[in-house]
C-alpha cells in the first residue's frame, strides 16, 4: 500500500474509533470543565484524544504528535499529526451534531493526509495527496460558483471578528457576497470542500483546528490557509474556498482594521 493511503487509512480508522466514544457522551447531561482561556472541555475531549493517540503511536511510533488536550510529543519529527479530539465542544455540549473529530498529518511542513469525521451525522471526508476528496467514500469537489456575489459564505462567532481585528473585513464579505449562515466550526469548512458551500471564514484558528484542512481543500480544487492567501495551519487564521472565487475575496480580506498598510496578498498555495 502506498505510504499516503496507508496514512489516510490509519488515521480515518482512528477518528472512527474517537468518534464513537464521543458519542457515549453525546447528552445534554454531560459534564463540562472550563481550560485555563475558558474554552470548555469535557470527559469525551479527553477520551476521544487518548483513543486518536494510541492509534497512531501504534502505528507509527516515530510521529509527532499535537493535540489539542494533550500537547506534543516528539516536536522535530519530519511527520506531525495534528488533531482535534472534538472541534466544536460548544456544540457537543449543548446536543448540536456539527462537532467534529479532526486528524491531519503534516510532512515537513506540508499537510498530506487528514480527515474530518463528524459523528453525529454519519458524514466522513477524507483525502490524501494525489487521491482525491471524498465525503463517506464518494468523490467530492467543490461548489464551482463563479460569482462571489453568489456565494454562500459561514462562520462561527460573529462577535469573533471584531474581537480579532476583523470587523471591517466581515462586513466587506457581508456586502459581497448571498447569504450568511452560521455553519460553524470544522463542518463549515467540511461544506466548502464538499461542494456544499462556498467560503468558510475563522478569524482565529490553533493548528489542531485546523489539521486537515489543506489537503482537504486542495484535492478538492479549492484552498484552505491565512487570509493572506498562504495555505498553512499556522497562520493563526483560516479561510476556505474554491479557487475560481479567491481571487475576488482576497482583496476584501487583505486589510486588517488595526492595520496601516494593505499586506502582500498571494494567490494561494
Amino acid at each position: 500500500m502506498p505510504e499516503i493511503e496507508r496514512f489516510l487509512e490509519v488515521a480515518m480508522a482512528a477518528a472512527a474509533a474517537a468518534g464513537r466514544r464521543t458519542l457515549a457522551h453525546f447528552h445534554p447531561d454531560v459534564a463540562v470543565e472550563a481550560k485555563a482561556d475558558a474554552s470548555p472541555v469535557t470527559v469525551a475531549d479527553r477520551e476521544a484524544e487518548e483513543v486518536i493517540r494510541a492509534t497512531l503511536e501504534r502505528a507509527f511510533p516515530d510521529h509527532g504528535v499535537v493535540g489539542e488536550e494533550y500537547g506534543a510529543s516528539r516536536p522535530g519529527a519530519s511527520h506531525q499529526w495534528f488533531l482535534d479530539p472534538i472541534d466544536g465542544t460548544k456544540s457537543f455540549v449543548r446536543g448540536v451534531p456539527l462537532y467534529a473529530v479532526l486528524i491531519g498529518l503534516e510532512i515537513d511542513g506540508r499537510v498530506e493526509a487528514g480527515v474530518a469525521h463528524f459523528p453525529a451525522l454519519g458524514e466522513t471526508v477524507a483525502a490524501g495527496s494525489g487521491l482525491g476528496t471524498r465525503l463517506n467514500g464518494r468523490r467530492v469537489t467543490v461548489r464551482d460558483t463563479a460569482r462571489l456575489a453568489d456565494a454562500f459564505v459561514s462562520f462561527t462567532d460573529a462577535a469573533s471578528f471584531a474581537a480579532h481585528g476583523r470587523d471591517e473585513a466581515w462586513r466587506r464579505v457581508q456586502a459581497a457576497t448571498a447569504f450568511r449562515p452560521g455553519w460553524s466550526d470544522a463542518y463549515g469548512h467540511a461544506l466548502v470542500a464538499t461542494g456544499r458551500l462556498e467560503v468558510m471564514l475563522d478569524p482565529v484558528m490553533h493548528p489542531w483546528d485546523c489539521g486537515p484542512f489543506p489537503v482537504l481543500l486542495r484535492e478538492a480544487g479549492g484552498f484552505f490557509g491565512d487570509w493572506n492567501g498562504v495555505e498553512t495551519i499556522h497562520g493563526g487564521e483560516g479561510v476556505s474556498c474554491s479557487r475560481a472565487l479567491w481571487p475576488a475575496l482576497a482583496p476584501i480580506l487583505a486589510l486588517r482594521d488595526d492595520a496601516e498598510s494593505t499586506p502582500h496578498v498571494r494567490s494561494g498555495a
